[in-house]
């Protein structure tokens, strides 16, 4: 999906404009982007001077994932034409999605001032206000908006979010509401209420999302919301074999648009091994930034790292934050400098530290209590706990895990918003799950008590102790206050918010149980896995590999 703020406008006056271009812009409202390109850079050829095709070049890049090649382009036009604020209003956003919200606000300021009353300024500042926990000015900002004439569905959506976030669910669910009666065939917006863990929807719910299903007209990204939200209700009111039908369906179309191979993984996973070796890790001892402030939650999707992070973020000493995307950051840009992770045993202790350094600072936007420690929840970080380890060697590391066929079906059961590709094959949730538990046992041979384990139901049967096992790995002193951890009403940004403003309890386990027979896929991928779950097998296992 593109953004309509990043998009060339359609009302390119002929008179005003080259007709290459004129085409070209057409091309692009088209998404033909072959078509749109070869047009572009004769133009640029012609006249490389000229902004309105930069910007539209930059569009086309954007559109394709060369983030690097777009934020070039943008900037070339705004030092062409300092005041051409579409294109700045563009590189704001482009850096946001980039999560480089400091430098997206600098040019947020640029651009308000140059059109204060534009809402969609408004909005994107209000988006990046919510990524960096300033929920208070977001709220705002939105409602400001949302007070206006004609407040589109998609912003009532995001005000919703930004609600929930803040643990205000009766309005956030009203929030969404109205984004439906603006829209009735919205997904998103279903999938949103359905997708609050402590509300359910009624039949009048379905029957109007079977409705909307019938709509021949809806997109590809509405139809597969609808049928996670529908499945999600069907499942909550005890049909779990129609919900299964209507997940399978969901994950079916939306696997379409992010194909994943699991050898892809497999073959990842192998190379981080082959690297760790116990003489690579010696050989690297004392090496990295020594700050201990960063707390990683490693693991499956949806195998309690919220809960967890809930829990250590009611303690004194400690700030939660959210899934930051700083590390897999750092593993790109390394990514374009060499083979990775082959590369990471060519660097210098001077540049480790500076890695460790660079992600100190690039997450310090996210730290507004002064805690000493933060989370980072980012549960895929799993892939990367060796070069956490290289770059911050006194960075503390949690890995949460929860029984396979739990986990791996709440994995099939959730749409991602940001997608988790290996999430939509039951097959694929075995084998990701496969090579995670494969990755940790390796670490736990060359690195032995670096990564402390939660599992998941020891942390259900016998909370106190669990907790305070936590902290002493973690080197804090107990609170009563982490016991206590559902009165912590911080801002949670994940799909388990409402769940952790409540005391645990056992309501998502054994959800499988009510499908067993459907999840053969998963149980042949997990294999041994998941025989010998909460071990791991025992070619795997500290002195056996």
């Amino acid at each position: 999906m593109t953004d309509d703020r990043f998009a060339v406008p359609p009302k390119l006056d002929p008179s005003g404009y080259h007709p290459r271009l004129i085409e070209a812009a057409a091309a692009l409202n088209a998404n033909e982007l072959s078509r749109a390109e070869p047009l572009l850079r004769q133009h640029l050829k012609a006249d490389p001077f000229d902004v309105y095709a930069i910007r539209m070049l930059a569009e086309l890049a954007g559109r394709i994932g060369r983030l690097r090649d777009a934020e070039t382009l943008l900037r070339r036009a705004l030092e062409i034409a300092p005041g051409f604020t579409a294109a700045r209003s563009n590189l704001a956003l482009l850096l946001h999605r980039q999560n480089r919200e400091a430098e997206a606000l600098n040019e947020l300021d640029l651009v308000s001032r140059e059109e204060p009353d534009d809402p969609s300024h408004a909005t994107l500042r209000a988006a990046v206000a919510g990524r960096i926990g300033e929920f208070d000015e977001a709220l705002a900002l939105y409602e400001d908006i949302l007070s206006r004439e004609h407040s589109p569905a998609p912003i009532w959506l995001s005000y919703g979010h930004t609600l929930k976030t803040v643990g205000r669910l009766d309005d956030g669910i009203a929030a969404y509401r109205t984004a439906i009666a603006k829209r009735p065939g919205f997904g998103e917006a279903w999938w949103s209420i359905a997708n609050l863990k402590t509300a359910r929807m009624d039949a009048a719910d379905r029957a109007a999302i079977e409705t909307a299903l019938g709509d021949q007209g809806i997109s590809a990204d509405d139809r597969y919301h609808l049928h996670f939200a529908l499945a999600k209700s069907l499942e909550d009111s005890g049909q779990a074999a129609a919900a299964f039908d209507h997940y399978l369906e969901a994950n079916r179309l939306r696997r379409c648009e992010l194909p994943y191979d699991a050898a892809d993984t497999a073959r990842a996973v192998d190379r981080i091994i082959e690297l760790f070796t116990p003489e690579f890790v010696a050989r690297r001892k004392g090496q990295g930034c020594q700050a201990p402030d960063p707390v990683f939650i490693v693991g499956m999707p949806r195998a309690g790292s919220t809960l967890v992070e809930q829990i250590l973020s009611s303690h004194s000493m400690v700030e939660g934050t959210m899934e930051l995307p700083d590390i897999p950051g750092i593993v790109n840009r390394l990514a374009r400098e060499g083979a990775y992770p082959r590369l990471l045993d060519s660097l210098a202790p001077a540049q480790l530290s500076a890695l460790g350094e660079s992600y100190l600072a690039t997450t310090r936007i996210q730290r507004r209590e002064g805690k000493p420690l933060f989370i980072d929840k980012l549960p895929n970080n799993w892939m990367h706990a060796g070069l956490i380890h290289l770059i911050l060697p006194n960075a503390r590391i949690i890995d949460a895990r929860r029984h396979p066929l739990d986990c791996g079906y709440s994995n099939f059961r959730q749409h991602f918003a940001r997608g988790q590709a290996f999430s939509y094959d039951l097959g694929d949730i075995g084998h990701y799950y496969g090579d995670y538990v494969r990755l940790m046992a390796h670490f736990d041979r060359v690195l032995p008590g670096r990564i402390h384990r939660v599992i998941h139901e020891r942390l259900l049967d016998d909370p106190e102790q669990e907790i305070g096992l936590l902290l002493s790995a973690l080197n804090l002193p107990f609170e009563r206050a982490c016991i206590d951890f559902a009165s912590n009403r911080r801002p949670v940004r994940t799909p388990s918010s409402e769940q952790v403003r409540q005391p645990i309890n056992r309501s998502g386990e054994g959800r499988w149980r009510n499908i067993d027979h459907q999840l053969d896929p998963l149980k042949i991928a997990l294999g041994d896995v998941l025989r010998c779950y909460p071990d791991v097998p025992d070619a795997w296992q500290a002195g056996n590999a």
